[in-house]
């Protein structure tokens, strides 16, 4: 909820407002979508002046970066959590589990780094490097189960794999979240049993292309 903020020179309140930004910024967001953000809004709300938040954060696009960073950390936190039992498949498929239940516990977060216009990578370098992190996991996953069947060292594919993975998962998200899915009418035994076979089909994939260079 917004509130009143102390702003003073000590480091604790200092810290105190910094962390309010963010926190009423992702209000803005959830609340009206990032097109509404601005660092006068974010002001207004805390009931501080609007040169307060630049005291913290350059830009709106600053604090927009910090908040993108955050749910990236958070995300590539997530996968890292996953179970794992030694079988590369079984956590590769974890790993894909865990994609879709990040979507679904944590809709905010996931539509900031997913469905966000972001600001420019190159001035806030930061910012994608918890999704650098995430990609880099989907990438070794892929070639431990290379490896374990048997492919030639490093798979020449493994990048094209892990984007139509990621590219996959996506938009499985993406449309399961949306209101289009409710329309279609489909039988319930489709719904419930998409994950699975969607993940059954990213398998054929992959044991394809082992094969292939087997």
């Amino acid at each position: 909820m917004p509130g009143s903020v102390s702003v003073t020179t000590g480091k604790k309140h200092k810290q105190n407002l910094r962390e309010a930004c963010i926190r009423e910024a992702l209000a803005i967001v959830e609340e009206s979508g990032v097109e509404k953000l601005s660092m006068r809004e974010v002001a207004r709300r805390l009931g501080v002046s609007h040169q307060a938040p630049y005291k913290h954060f350059q830009s709106r696009d600053h604090i927009l970066a910090e908040m993108v960073s955050r749910a990236y950390r958070s995300f590539s936190e997530y996968l890292k959590k996953r179970p794992r039992t030694g079988d590369p498949d079984a956590d590769l498929g974890a790993m894909g589990q865990a994609y879709i239940e990040y979507a679904d516990k944590h809709p905010l977060q996931y539509r900031l780094i997913f469905s966000t216009p972001l600001p420019d990578p190159h001035q806030h370098p930061d910012m994608m490097r918890h999704a650098q992190d995430a990609f880099a996991l989907l990438q070794s996953g892929i070639a431990e189960l290379h490896a374990a069947r048997g492919g030639p060292g490093p798979h020449r594919r493994t990048d094209f794999d892990a984007l139509f993975i990621w590219f996959t998962l996506h938009g499985l998200c993406g449309v399961m979240h949306s209101r289009v899915v409710d329309t279609l009418n489909l039988p319930t035994e489709v719904m419930d049993g998409m994950s699975s076979e969607m993940f059954e089909r990213i398998g054929w994939v992959l044991e394809r292309e082992t094969k292939n260079t087997s």
